[in-house]
């Protein structure tokens, strides 16, 4: 049984097609990367995938179960967690607050928002912090910190959740050389248990990351398989050098 399967996914914006005809499928454990160039469909992808979009056709199997057109929450309990392009912290709050109220959503807890956190779920928002490097940072505001940290307070965020199935979009963009390898080895430290899919437009950036590579272009796979096998294919040069 397939982590991801996606059959035939369609969507289309003014009539033009954003992602058409799109099929792949990923296996449980693997780490798979989708690059392409801007307006390739990349992020369009995701949200389909998450239910932030609704597809226009086509099929998407999370695990084996259909969820085509069950809505977000229902495909987050079915092991789904994702990252996304424009980090969507609280810059105000702090790091650890921005993990509890991210457990808080997966707990039976009560919270009254004018009253106290539960002192357990900071607890489990510091083991989290613990887990990415970053608990000595856990009472600074988000405002306060580097960006290529706040990229880590995302994943952990979505790395607290336990899901099955982990979407990361574009997590090196903006980063400096010394962010770019912080960020490459807590993502190489996702269990295994985990599939994960990411994004990425730097081909060069993020080849070394993934057994297997989708390339999209212009809403279609035009390219699929291992590391050497999409960068022998004239059909990648083409779409990233032009010729």
């Amino acid at each position: 049984m397939s982590a991801l399967a996606i059959r035939a996914l369609k969507k289309s914006f003014g009539g033009l097609p954003a992602i058409s005809e799109v099929s792949l499928e990923v296996a449980p454990g693997e780490r798979r990367l989708i690059i392409g160039p801007n307006g390739a469909g990349k992020t369009t992808l995701f949200n389909l995938i998450t239910g932030d979009l609704r597809a226009d056709g086509g099929e998407i199997l999370l695990f084996g179960e259909n969820v085509t057109r069950h809505a977000t929450h229902r495909r987050v309990h079915r092991g789904l967690a994702r990252t996304y392009q424009i980090i969507t912290l609280f810059a105000a709050d702090t790091l650890e607050h921005n993990i509890a109220l991210s457990l808080l959503g997966l707990s039976r807890a009560r919270w009254n928002p004018f009253g106290r956190m539960p002192a357990r779920i900071y607890q489990e928002a510091k083991a989290v912090l613990r887990r990415v490097g970053l608990e000595a940072l856990a009472a600074r505001p988000v405002s306060e910190v580097a960006y290529g940290d706040k990229r880590r307070v995302e994943i952990a965020m979505a790395l607290a959740q336990q899901p099955k199935l982990l979407l990361l979009d574009e997590p090196l963009a903006g980063l400096s050389r010394e962010e770019r390898v912080a960020v490459k080895a807590l993502i190489d430290k996702v269990p295994r248990d985990v599939t994960v899919v990411m994004i990425e437009h730097d081909m060069d950036t993020a080849l070394d990351m993934a057994e297997r590579i989708t390339v999209l272009h212009y809403g279609r796979v035009i390219v699929e398989g291992t590391r050497a096998e999409v960068v022998a294919d004239p059909k990648t040069r083409e779409v990233y050098l032009g010729h």
